[in-house]
C-alpha cells in the first residue's frame, strides 16, 4: 500500500491596508466591516489582516485616558466581531483589563473574539509614547487558521528577536504582524531587510499589514507585505494606496505565479517588487523625490479632509517654497479647492508677481493680488510715536510679514479653507521666519523638507509632464523680499552648506567637532548651531507639518524653550 500524497496547507490571505481617522470610531468600524465583506465574498479569503489600533486610529494619544472612549471601542469591537463569519479576522485594538490597558491583536471568527494577544514591546522613543498608555504583555499567542499555526505580533514586537523566537518556539508556522509604522524615507528598506532575514532564518512566512494615511505630522505609507518561508516577497501592497490586497500562501512555499496577486499589483509585479526592495538606482535621479512627494501629497490631503476643511489657501510669493507648496496642494486637493494670494509690496520684484501669476494660471487655481502697502502704512502711522528716533531694522520687515499673515488668516476664516504655511526645514531650523507672519497657518507641508530638497522636489514635479513651477522660480537666487535687494545669502550660509550642517546637528546628533571634522568652517558651524538652539520658541509655535525624516520638528524632537545649553557649545 503506497503512502497517500499529502496536500500542503495553504491560506488565502487578504490584507486590509486602510486609511482611518483617529477617534472616528463609527467611520472606522464601517470601513472594517466593509473590508471584511469584500475579503470574504470577493477574494474568498481564509484570513483578513488589519493594521494596529485600527478601530481607534493611530496614535490615539490621550483619548486613551478617557474611559468612555475605551468603552466605545469595546462596543465597536463586538459590532465588528458579529460580521466576522465565514472568515477569520485579525485586527488591532485597545482593550481595558483589570491589570491595565493593552495594545492588542485580536482574532475574530464565528461572530466572536476567539483569541487576544497583548503587545509586548512598547516603543517609547522618537514619535512613540506607548508606555504612557499601555501595559506590556508577556506571553506569545499562536492560533490555528485553516490548518496553519499562526503566531501574532504587534508592530514593535517584530524588531525584537527574542519576542519573535519565543513565538516560533510556541509553535508558530506563520507570523502575522499588525502595524501602524510611520513613514520616513528609508523605513521601507529597514522593514524589508528585517522581514527577509527573519523569514529565511526561521523558515517561517510573515504577513506584515500596515496602516496608510496621514495623521497630524505622521504619515503611514502602507506597503503591507507577505514573505514566504524562503524569504521571497510574494505580495507588496503599494505605498500610500488604500485597498485590500490578497495572495495565496502555500506551506512549504511554491513558486510565485501571477494568479496569486491582486489585479492592482499584478499589473506591474516586477516593478512593485523592485520598489519593495527600495532600490534607489543611479539612473533614476528622482526616485527619492517621487516617494517624498507622494508622502507630502497624502499628508496634506488627509490633514485638510480629516479636519473638515473644504480646501486650502496659501500666499504665493513668486519664490520656490510657496511654488512647491501650491503644486502639492493642487495635487492633493484639486485646483478647484485651492486659493493663491499674491501680496506685493514696494520690495517685491515684478518678476515675482509675474511668476506667481503664471503658476496660478498654469495650475488653474483661483488667484488674487492684494497689496500690503496701505496696511503697512497704517501700522507705521499708528506706531510712529513709539518708533520715533529709532533705526529701521527687522521690526519693519516683520510688520510686512504679519500684514500678509492677517490677510491670509482673514480669507481662510471667511472661505473655510486651511491656510498653509510655506516655510521649509532649513528656515525653521535657524528661525529664518516671522512668528504670526509667514509662519501663520494650520499646516506646513514643507516643515520637514530641507531647502535643497525643495529644489529637487520642484524639478521632480516638473519632470512629470507640464512645467507647473516656472523654471525661473527654481533658478533665481532666493530672497524674502522684505528689504531692498535682500537675498537669503545675506543672512544665511549657502543652502548646500547650511543643510548639511543642519542635518548632521539635528538628525544625526553630531557635535560641532564632528561637523568641523568633515570640512565645515568652525565659525559657520557655531553660528548655525547657535541659531538652531536660539529659535526653539518659534518652532514650538509653528504649524504641524508632514514628517519625512527620522528627526522632524514636533514629536521627534522635544527640546526645552528655556535653555542655556547653547552657551556651552
Amino acid at each position: 500500500m503506497s503512502d497517500a500524497a499529502v496536500t500542503p496547507p495553504s491560506l488565502n490571505i487578504s490584507i486590509a491596508q486602510i486609511n482611518v481617522c483617529v477617534g472616528d470610531l463609527s467611520a472606522n468600524t464601517k470601513q472594517i466591516i466593509d473590508s471584511i465583506q469584500v475579503a470574504r465574498d470577493q477574494y474568498k479569503a481564509d484570513v483578513l489582516v488589519f493594521p494596529e489600533l485600527v478601530i481607534s486610529g493611530y496614535p490615539p494619544e490621550d483619548l486613551l485616558l478617557r474611559p468612555h472612549f475605551l468603552e466605545q471601542i469595546a462596543d465597536k469591537l463586538q459590532e465588528i466581531a458579529q460580521s466576522a463569519r465565514g472568515i477569520t479576522v485579525i485586527l488591532g485594538t485597545a482593550t481595558q483589563k483589570n491589570s491595565g490597558l493593552y495594545n492588542q491583536a485580536v482574532v475574530l471568527a464565528d461572530g466572536k473574539v476567539i483569541a487576544e494577544y497583548n503587545k509586548q514591546q512598547l516603543p517609547n522613543y522618537r514619535v512613540f509614547d506607548e508606555k504612557r498608555y499601555f501595559q506590556a504583555g508577556s506571553e506569545s499567542c499562536v492560533i490555528e487558521i485553516a490548518g496553519v499555526k499562526c503566531g501574532l505580533l504587534v508592530c514593535e514586537d517584530i524588531w525584537y528577536k527574542d519576542t519573535v523566537t519565543a513565538t516560533i518556539q510556541a509553535g508558530a508556522e506563520l507570523l502575522c504582524v499588525i502595524n501602524a509604522s510611520p513613514f520616513h524615507l528609508y523605513k521601507s528598506q529597514q522593514r524589508q531587510q528585517l522581514l527577509e532575514q527573519y523569514s529565511q532564518q526561521f523558515s517561517c512566512p510573515i504577513i506584515y499589514s500596515n496602516l496608510v494615511g496621514g495623521q497630524d505630522e505622521l504619515i503611514f505609507d502602507g506597503e503591507s507585505l507577505i514573505y514566504d518561508q524562503a524569504g521571497q516577497c510574494i505580495l507588496y501592497a503599494p505605498r500610500f494606496e488604500a485597498g485590500i490586497y490578497s495572495a495565496k500562501l502555500t506551506l512549504p512555499p511554491q513558486p510565485i505565479s501571477a494568479n496569486i496577486i491582486t489585479e492592482k499589483v499584478k499589473q506591474d509585479h516586477s516593478k512593485q517588487l523592485l520598489q519593495a526592495r527600495n532600490y534607489f538606482t543611479d539612473d533614476d535621479e528622482y526616485a527619492e523625490d517621487a516617494i517624498i512627494y507622494q508622502a507630502l501629497v497624502l499628508a496634506l490631503r488627509d490633514y485638510v479632509h480629516k479636519n473638515g476643511f473644504s480646501g486650502a489657501l496659501l500666499g504665493l510669493s513668486g519664490g520656490i517654497d510657496s511654488a512647491l507648496t501650491l503644486a502639492i496642494a493642487v495635487d492633493a486637493l484639486g485646483a478647484e479647492n485651492v486659493e493663491a494670494v499674491m501680496m506685493p509690496f514696494r520690495y517685491t520684484a515684478e518678476i515675482s508677481v509675474y511668476d506667481a501669476q503664471q503658476q496660478a494660471e498654469t495650475m488653474g487655481v483661483n488667484y488674487r493680488e492684494i497689496s500690503i502697502e496701505p496696511i503697512f502704512k497704517t501700522f507705521m502711522d499708528a506706531l510712529s510715536e513709539d518708533f520715533a528716533g529709532l533705526q529701521t531694522d527687522t521690526t519693519e520687515e516683520n510688520i510686512q510679514a504679519r500684514s500678509r499673515g492677517v490677510l491670509l488668516m482673514a480669507i481662510s476664516n471667511k472661505l473655510g479653507k486651511m491656510l498653509l504655511a510655506t516655510g521649509n526645514k532649513s528656515e525653521m531650523s535657524v528661525g529664518y521666519a516671522t512668528l504670526y507672519g509667514d509662519m501663520a497657518g494650520g499646516f506646513a507641508p514643507l516643515k520637514d523638507v530641507f531647502k535643497m530638497r525643495v529644489y529637487s522636489l520642484s524639478r521632480y514635479r516638473n519632470s512629470l509632464g507640464k512645467e507647473v513651477i516656472p523654471l525661473r522660480v527654481i533658478e533665481r537666487e532666493p530672497s524674502a523680499e522684505l528689504a531692498p535687494d535682500q537675498k537669503d545669502a545675506d543672512s544665511l550660509p549657502p543652502y548646500g552648506i547650511l543643510d548639511d550642517i543642519l542635518q548632521r546637528f539635528i538628525e544625526q546628533f553630531q557635535s560641532i567637532e564632528d561637523i568641523v571634522a568633515v570640512g565645515h568652517q568652525r565659525e559657520t558651524v557655531k553660528r548655525v548651531t547657535q541659531m538652531v538652539l536660539l529659535n526653539e520658541h518659534k518652532r514650538h509655535q509653528s504649524a504641524p507639518g508632514a514628517r519625512i525624516s527620522q528627526r522632524a520638528f514636533g514629536k521627534d524632537r522635544r527640546y526645552p524653550i528655556t535653555s542655556a545649553y547653547r552657551k556651552h557649545l
